[in-house]
């Protein structure tokens, strides 16, 4: 089988599991990357540390995943973290510190990092990365862009965004069927190829051209669903890029609608299995 290498760039924090007294390594950029290695695929992460304990903490378990963090960047002052409870093993956010240090510092991608980017088959980045301005620069890497929006869009947001994106990944379980099916069509509309809508365990829905496909969720008994909604995009991309022998093209239609099908299922199939997994991803350690 032929490698592939994928780059998530973007946030990274520790979740604060405050009733258990525990943090757990996360972010959705930094999911991404450790979860593609998860899948069988090499990865790097491109993100901004801070210089406390929490920081320090992300780096020693990147270092012992082996994934490459050559061009990150560090800053003085606190990481991102969140504050985070369960609630019959459905992850609830009980408040953050907005990615800390990351906010207050701007990407400035240079030459040298376009250069290193070029390397990868897909680059993953969110809306919790404070990188919207900076992805017409990524774009002059030519390698295609994901992005997740999470729950968190309006019509000038999906405008600014989506010209930008190749693939975008929407949370829709608090929509209507109508409502879903209508913001999907606006991000395609602002300019992204491919539009997926998760619905949790309703299954998850795309949008290439004209046709819809959907795919029903793997049920499992779920300890904690935290990265329950990155595990379906890593496994999804992986499996787009494998099918596509390391390279995405967007442009037959046809074509694509088979790919994505077996990339739905295999996200479908891995978010199953790291909702039986503690944190994002494990590697939990006492709460600093």
């Amino acid at each position: 089988m032929k490698q592939y290498k994928v780059i998530g760039i973007g946030d990274n924090v520790v979740d604060k599991y405050v009733h258990q007294g525990i943090m757990y390594p996360g972010g959705n950029a930094l999911n991404f990357s450790v979860y593609a290695t998860m899948c069988g695929i090499e990865s790097a992460y491109l993100g901004k540390f801070g210089s406390d304990e929490v920081a320090g903490y992300i780096r020693q378990v990147i270092d012992e995943l082996k994934i490459d963090r050559s061009c990150c960047r560090e800053y003085e002052g606190e990481n991102g973290y969140a504050r985070v409870t369960l609630e019959d093993g459905d992850r609830v956010f009980l408040g953050s510190n907005k990615g800390g240090i990351a906010k207050e510092h701007a990407w400035q991608f240079t030459k040298k990092d376009l250069d290193y980017i070029k390397q990868f088959a897909v680059i993953h980045t969110s809306l919790n990365s404070y990188i919207e301005q900076d992805l017409t620069v990524l774009r002059e890497s030519g390698v295609p862009i994901s992005y997740d929006f999470s729950v968190r869009w309006n019509d000038g947001y999906l405008e600014q965004v989506c010209p930008n994106v190749d693939i975008s990944f929407l949370s829709c379980s608090h929509l209507t069927a109508e409502e879903r099916e209508r913001e999907m069509r606006k991000a395609q509309r602002f300019g992204s190829k491919i539009v997926v809508g998760t619905v949790g365990e309703n299954g998850s829905y795309a949008l290439c051209g004209d046709q819809w496909i959907y795919h029903p969720a793997v049920s499992t008994e779920a300890v904690d669903t935290m990265g329950a909604g990155d595990s379906y995009i890593t496994a999804f991309l992986v499996e787009l890029i494998r099918n596509s022998d390391g390279r995405i093209e967007f442009g037959q239609e046809s074509e694509m609608l088979g790919k994505i099908k077996s990339s739905m299922s295999k996200g479908a199939e891995f978010a199953a299995e790291i909702c039986r997994v503690n944190g994002a991803f494990g590697f939990g350690t006492p709460l600093v």
